[in-house]
């Protein structure tokens, strides 16, 4: 299913380059940029991972990783031709999966984090000239995240099988993408890398658990593949 989506996507986004690059095409939505306010929405994929630092040379921590999904809406303040100011308040659902060394048990060894953030970006969109119908960009900015999965008031922890996190993530995201003018609307696919600079660990009570007291910290860091309608 997933080969089958990648499949599609890129041949939509190659028909969509190569229809730009006729001798006189047709202008769509030549307006759209001189707007002050510009709304939109978003729906996407992301794939989230850990960065881990130890607190003494050990087996790692082995984490695996699937796809989730995006969605989410837009604002965007026009600074001047180049410049755009965006919000982009969204829900991003993901899961990993992390391997504990040092377990001969399965229920002990692994541990599956599913994580639900509430997502406010504020980013700065710079963009080049527009070409035809359409203007490829470069996007960067700070983001503070709610995870709504956390657990990290929970009295539990690994001892009982609960992995905690603490609530509030803050990242850096950067990334680029291309705006295609269409006929009634303007289709922007976009990748974008998301680094958490806080860490996010809530370490078990035992200070000496086998799953946590290793862990110096634990950062998430993903990469997002959003498509904007605006």
């Amino acid at each position: 299913m997933k080969k089958w989506f990648f499949i599609s996507l890129t041949l939509l986004i190659t028909n969509l380059i190569s229809a730009q690059f006729n001798e006189s095409p047709i202008l769509n939505k030549q307006n759209e940029d001189k707007k002050l306010l510009n709304w939109g929405y978003f729906l996407g994929l992301n794939q989230y991972d850990f960065k881990i630092e130890y607190k003494e040379n050990a087996q790692d921590i082995l984490v695996s990783k699937s796809f989730g999904f995006n969605v989410g809406l837009i604002g965007e303040v026009r600074v001047n031709e180049f410049l755009d100011v965006r919000f982009e308040p969204g829900l991003h659902y993901g899961s990993r999966l992390m391997g504990f060394p040092g377990f001969e048990d399965e229920r002990d060894a692994i541990r599956e984090v599913k994580s639900t953030y509430i997502n406010f970006p504020l980013l700065l969109k710079a963009s080049t000239r527009r070409y035809g119908n359409f203007k490829p960009f470069l996007l960067g900015g700070v983001s503070t995240g709610l995870n709504l999965g956390s657990n990290e008031e929970s009295l539990d922890d690994n001892s009982t099988g609960t992995f905690r996190m603490k609530k509030w993530v803050y990242n850096y995201e950067l990334g680029f993408g291309i705006d295609f003018y269409l006929e009634y609307f303007k289709f922007t696919p976009s990748i974008r890398g998301v680094f958490a600079i806080t860490d996010e660990l809530v370490p078990d009570n035992d200070p000496n658990s086998p799953w946590t007291r290793n862990i110096e910290s634990l950062k998430t860091r993903g990469i997002f593949i959003n498509f904007t309608f605006e």
